[in-house]
Parts: structure tokens; C-alpha cells; sequence
């Protein structure tokens, strides 16, 4: 047993110390976002020890709330959240790059998170690719039968089960062309896809769709230089 037990605590080392480097923390110990939020149509707060995730009843975009950082490839972000009740659907962790102008928003890839699944996409070769206006088509509905198909291949599913209102513990990693995602210590699953392997991922958001999320203790890291 004691074997078993140590070469789990091993494991967990190991795997924390793939991203040592704290680029950006926020605890939310103070009312009011700091100053190096950023947002787009977010109507979010910060109160109580949390980040609030509000879409505006109004608002024709999910809250977006971001922060910038100096681009680079293999990132790690850890927050806990919850779904306070079930008017909460989903959530994003998003990686971008607004200098890239290959796709829709400078988006590369993400996890969104759901109680009943996780979903994780390529969005730079996926969904949201600029090239020969395929995203415009996407949205149009009018997307070929073989554009269909390779749109498939840009992202996969897993289901999961979260319980409403109790606190859980995200971490989304890239690492080359893989994204991972572990929820509660355990993993829920990867993906590969070319567009992952973008060099200059330098804006990492919490997109909240669209109500009824709760988030803490969130941080941005990095390998070692």
C-alpha cells in the first residue's frame, strides 16, 4: 500500500512540475477585478471571494473575461468553479492569439466544460479557420458535405458527471499539438490536433454561458525556460 501511495504522490509531482512557472494568479481575495482583466461583453463580477460569471440577459455574446499574456505554446490553466444551479450550461477555457488573423478572433483552441460533458476543439484549423472563408460558411449553414466531415475531426467529447453547487478543480494543459483536461485530479481525457501546436497563445479567457458559474483560484503557467 505504501508503495502504491508513493508512486501516486510521485505522479502528482511530476505532473505539477511540467508547468512550474506561475505566469498569472488571482485568488479573487479582493472585491473588483484587478487591473489586468480584460472583457468583452461581460457583465461579471468579482465579489465575495469569487469570480461571478454573468452574460447580460441582453447581451448577444457569452461574458468574456481575459487576461493577456506574452505568447507561448505549452500553457497550463488550473481554476476551481461551479454550477451554482441548473441555469448554468456551460463554460470556456479559451487560448488566443489576437495577432493571428488566420481564424475568427485570433482563436486557437479550448475546453468547454459542461456537468454532463467536456468538449475540446482545434478552432484554428477547425469551426473558426478564416481560410477560404470556411468559417463564414459554418456560420451560414452552408458548409459542404466533405467540410462536414473534416469539421469532425477538429474536436471530440467526454462525458463526465458534476454535481450542481459543490466545488470542483479544473486544469486544461497544450502541450505541442495535444490538449489535456483533468478534472478533480483525475483525467478526463486529450485531444490532438495541428492547430494546438500554435507557437504565441497569449490571451487566455473564462467565457461563461451563461449565467450560474462561479470561479476561484485561478492561474496561468508555464514550462520551465
Amino acid at each position: 500500500m505504501k508503495s502504491i501511495l508513493c508512486l501516486a504522490l510521485l505522479s502528482t509531482t511530476v505532473f505539477a512540475a511540467d508547468y512550474p512557472r506561475v505566469i498569472f494568479s488571482d485568488d479573487f481575495a479582493s472585491d473588483g477585478f484587478g487591473k489586468a482583466w480584460g472583457h468583452y461583453k461581460s457583465s461579471s463580477e468579482v465579489k465575495g471571494g469569487v469570480l461571478v460569471g454573468i452574460t447580460a440577459p441582453t447581451s448577444d455574446h457569452s461574458a468574456v473575461d481575459n487576461i493577456k499574456i506574452e505568447g507561448e505554446r505549452d500553457l497550463e490553466v488550473s481554476v476551481k468553479f461551479r454550477f451554482v444551479s441548473d441555469k448554468a450550461k456551460s463554460f470556456n477555457v479559451w487560448f488566443d492569439d489576437k495577432n493571428y488573423k488566420g481564424s475568427h478572433a485570433g482563436h486557437i483552441c479550448q475546453a468547454s466544460i459542461a456537468p454532463t460533458s467536456v468538449t475540446v476543439s482545434d478552432a484554428k484549423t477547425g469551426g473558426f479557420d478564416l481560410s477560404n472563408g470556411l468559417y463564414d460558411r459554418k456560420k451560414a449553414n452552408q458548409l459542404t458535405a466533405e467540410e462536414k466531415k473534416m469539421l469532425t475531426t477538429k474536436t471530440t467529447k467526454f462525458p463526465v458527471k458534476l454535481s450542481l453547487e459543490e466545488w470542483h478543480t479544473l486544469v486544461v494543459n497544450t502541450s505541442g499539438d495535444e490538449i489535456s483536461v483533468s478534472i478533480d485530479g483525475k483525467a478526463v481525457g486529450s485531444f490532438k490536433s495541428s492547430g494546438i501546436n500554435h507557437d504565441t497563445k497569449s490571451l487566455i479567457s473564462l467565457t461563461t454561458n451563461a449565467v450560474d458559474v462561479e470561479y476561484d483560484d485561478f492561474s496561468i503557467k508555464g514550462v520551465a525556460k
